[in-house]
This record gives C-alpha cells, sequence and structure tokens, in this order.
C-alpha cells in the first residue's frame, strides 16, 4: 500500500494569545491573509490572535475563525501537493475542507464566524457545560451517560483516544456523570472551561442559521477525502458536506474512529497544521506506531521542508 500522509486541523481549546503573531511579521504571504480576515469580518480578528485579551479570545464567536485563521494560514505557507486525506477536530472539519478544496479561504472564515456566533447564542439560551474524562473505556462512559441523564441531557461529544472520552449536556447531567466517573475510577475528570454543551442536543437552536447559511454557500466536491466528524469515513460530495456539517452541531465527533479509518487507508504520517499539539498527542495514543508532526510556527515550516515527496 502507497504510504500516505495526512494533514489534520485543531478544533476549540488550542487556542492562545499570540497565536499567529510570528507569522503575520515573518511572512508577507500570511499578512496578507490576516488582513484580508479582518476586511471580511468586519473587525480585527487578527489583535485578537496577537493580543487578546484572553477572555475576548475565548469568546466562541471568536476563538473559531481565530483558530480556522491560523490553521489555514500555515496550510497556504506548505506545499499543499504532499497529502493525501485530511480531518479537523470539530470546528477544524472546517479548515479541512478549505484544504481539500472544497470551501473556499472567505467562505470558510464567514462560516465558522457565524458558527461561533450561533454556538454562543445557543450556548447562553440553554445553559449546559461539558467534561473531560481519562481513564475510561468509551463504552463505560455512553453507559454513565445513559444513567446520568436521569438528571438531565449529557450524551458523549468526543470520542477523542481509547482512554480520553469528552461528555456534554446540562449542568446537571455532565456533573452526575462526573461523579459516576469518579466511582467507576476514571484517572482524570475535568470540567472544561466552554459557553455551552458542544455536540449534544442543547445545540439544537444553532442548526437553523447555520443550514441558511450552507444551503447558500458554493461548495465543491473535495479534491482529496475528508473524515467526517460524524460518520468516520470519508465524505466528497457538496450535498453530504453541507448535510454533516449541520449534524456535525448536535452529534459526537468520532475522533478515534476517524484516525482509525485514516490509518487503514494508509496514512503513515499525521501533520497537526495550528495551534497546539492537542491532536498529536490524540493520534498517538490512538496509535503509537504512527509518526505526528506539528506545524504551528514560522520556524516549523522552516525546520521540515518537504523533501523527497514527505515531510521530515
Amino acid at each position: 500500500m502507497m504510504v500516505k500522509t495526512a494533514f489534520i486541523f485543531p478544533g476549540q481549546g488550542s487556542q492562545y494569545v499570540g497565536m499567529g503573531k510570528d507569522l503575520y511579521e515573518g511572512s508577507a504571504p500570511a499578512k496578507m491573509l490576516f488582513d484580508k480576515a479582518d476586511e471580511i469580518l468586519g473587525f480585527s480578528i487578527s489583535r485578537i490572535c496577537f493580543e487578546g485579551p484572553e477572555e475576548e479570545l475565548k469568546q466562541t464567536k471568536n476563538t473559531q475563525p481565530a483558530i480556522f485563521l491560523h490553521s489555514v494560514v500555515l496550510f497556504h505557507l506548505i506545499n499543499k501537493k504532499q497529502f493525501e486525506m485530511t480531518a479537523g477536530h470539530s470546528l477544524g472539519e472546517y479548515s479541512a475542507l478549505v484544504a481539500a478544496g472544497a470551501l473556499t479561504f472567505e467562505d470558510g472564515l464567514k462560516l465558522v464566524r457565524l458558527r461561533g456566533e450561533l454556538m454562543q447564542q445557543a450556548g447562553v439560551g440553554h445553559p449546559g457545560t461539558m467534561a473531560a474524562i481519562v481513564g475510561l473505556d468509551s463504552k463505560t462512559v455512553n453507559e454513565l451517560c445513559v444513567e446520568a441523564s436521569a438528571d438531565g441531557i449529557v450524551q458523549v461529544a468526543n470520542f477523542n483516544s481509547p482512554e480520553q472520552t469528552v461528555v456534554s449536556g446540562s449542568i446537571a447531567g455532565v456533573r452526575k456523570t462526573i461523579e459516576l466517573a469518579k466511582v467507576r475510577g476514571a484517572k482524570i475528570v475535568k470540567e472544561l472551561p466552554v459557553s455551552g454543551a458542544f455536540h449534544s442536543p442543547l445545540m439544537e437552536s444553532a442548526k437553523a442559521g447555520l443550514k441558511a447559511a450552507l444551503d447558500k454557500m458554493k461548495i465543491q466536491n473535495t479534491a482529496i477525502p475528508v473524515y467526517a466528524n460524524v460518520t468516520a469515513r470519508p465524505m466528497h460530495f457538496a450535498d453530504e458536506i453541507r448535510n454533516l456539517l449541520i449534524r456535525q452541531l448536535i452529534n459526537p465527533v468520532r475522533w478515534e474512529e476517524s484516525v482509525a479509518s485514516m490509518i487503514i487507508d494508509g496514512a503513515s504520517t499525521f501533520v497537526e497544521i495550528g495551534p497546539g499539539k492537542v491532536l498529536q498527542g490524540l493520534v498517538r495514543r490512538i496509535n503509537g506506531n504512527i509518526k505526528t508532526v506539528g506545524l504551528e510556527k514560522l520556524s516549523d515550516i522552516a525546520n521540515r521542508k518537504m523533501e523527497n515527496g514527505s515531510l521530515n
């Protein structure tokens, strides 16, 4: 089987104040894209990326375009021919769709800003929370969610790796799941500082607005496979992409299965493009034999030139 490279793109939680500043200051094409993003959005998302304050960057409506922008700028600065498949974690799926030629930079940016606004509004209208559980398998966590749902809505939001799962739902439902997970012997159980219950039914009110925008948006069939969060299988066609992006709001991110599917289909190197190292860690926990690479700063690109058709 041909050795293949997968480009993967991070989601919410990977942001930090100062992200992308070195790209803006050290690369004319990067500066142009940051300036273009400010123009498209009608406010300075670049200032929020570079200077914060953290409270402003952490608002979902800002976090999502900030991470998307950082990832897509990096993608534009590297040799884009050197990958055969792609995926993104939650918000990162939009970056992956840009990489695969399904969305333009401009349309992707508008969509993630709207998605962030809609999700933030849903979080205000239907308050909820999320929690990370480490040390229990996903089947056990699913069972705990079923048990805890007597107290309130709760379901698995992210199947991240064999031992890391994130749950999402009402405050009462999630806190009951936390209590049950501790009793069951979880190594780590941590409520997350989020503005809503992402990937749960409490995001239902965000669907109509996102659907209306996606219906108007020009989406191309993908040039390469994009492994969808909802199905953990490749998506290729415009209508399929629209449908899966809407479903993604209230359905779990099947990251562990997505990575496993890419490995079965030949991926031997995973390159995380964007802020942080979260996805590299998850890939290594899913399969310790797989090579992972991170591209986050201009120096990372300089240090890892494409040689002989692969990233070294």
